[in-house]
C-alpha cells in the first residue's frame, strides 16, 4: 500500500493563515478588537433557471480601476490604500479594462499578480462565450468595493451589485474575490 493512499496533499502544504492575518491586521489599525469575519450557518442554493450555455454570465470583481495619481498598483507592488474604492463601479463588457489589486490585503508572498485573469476574467469570460461554454457575458462588469463594514457591504454595495446585475439580465453571476 502506498504512503499516501488518499493522495492528501504534503505536510507542508497548508493552508494560508488568512483569517488570522486579517484579524491582526485590524488590530494593527487600532480597530481595538479583531475582525470578525462574516459567515453564514447556511447559504441558499438556487437552481440555474437554463443550462449555464444559455445563460448571460455577469461578472463582479473586487479589482480596482488603475489610477496613475494613486502611485504604484503594478503586479507585486505593496498595499496601496490609495488605490482603494468605496463605491460599486460598473464598465463595458465589451472592452478591456485596465483594473489592479495592489488595494487590497491579498496574500503577495504566494500569490503571484501578473496574470489578471485570477482577479478580472473577463477576457477569458468573452473567450468562453465565443466557444458557446456560456450564453454570453453581459453587458457590463460591476467592482465590488472591499471596505470591510457588514453593514455598508449588505446593506448598500450587495444591494447596488443585485440591482445593477438584474437590470443587466443576468441569469447568472461570478464573484472574482481578491
Amino acid at each position: 500500500m502506498p504512503d499516501n493512499p488518499y493522495g492528501f496533499a504534503p505536510p507542508d502544504d497548508r493552508p494560508i493563515p488568512y483569517l488570522h492575518r486579517i484579524k491582526t491586521y485590524y488590530q494593527t489599525l487600532g480597530y481595538g478588537k479583531p475582525y470578525e469575519w462574516a459567515h453564514y450557518v447556511d447559504s441558499p442554493f438556487t437552481p440555474l433557471s437554463k443550462p449555464v450555455a444559455a445563460s448571460r454570465v455577469a461578472l463582479i470583481t473586487t479589482a480596482a480601476p488603475y489610477r496613475e495619481d494613486a502611485g504604484d498598483q503594478g503586479p507585486w507592488s505593496a498595499y496601496n490604500a490609495k488605490a482603494k474604492f468605496y463605491e460599486v463601479y460598473s464598465g463595458d463588457s465589451a472592452v478591456d479594462h485596465d483594473l489592479r489589486i495592489s488595494h487590497i490585503g491579498i496574500d503577495r508572498k504566494h500569490t503571484s499578480q501578473e496574470d489578471s485573469n485570477t482577479w478580472f476574467p473577463l477576457p477569458m469570460l468573452r473567450r468562453m462565450a465565443e466557444e458557446g461554454v456560456i450564453g454570453e457575458v453581459a453587458p457590463r462588469f460591476h467592482g465590488a468595493p472591499t471596505n470591510r463594514s457588514h453593514r455598508t457591504t449588505l446593506e448598500v454595495d450587495a444591494a447596488e451589485i443585485v440591482a445593477r446585475t438584474k437590470a443587466d439580465q443576468a441569469d447568472v453571476a461570478i464573484l472574482a474575490a481578491n
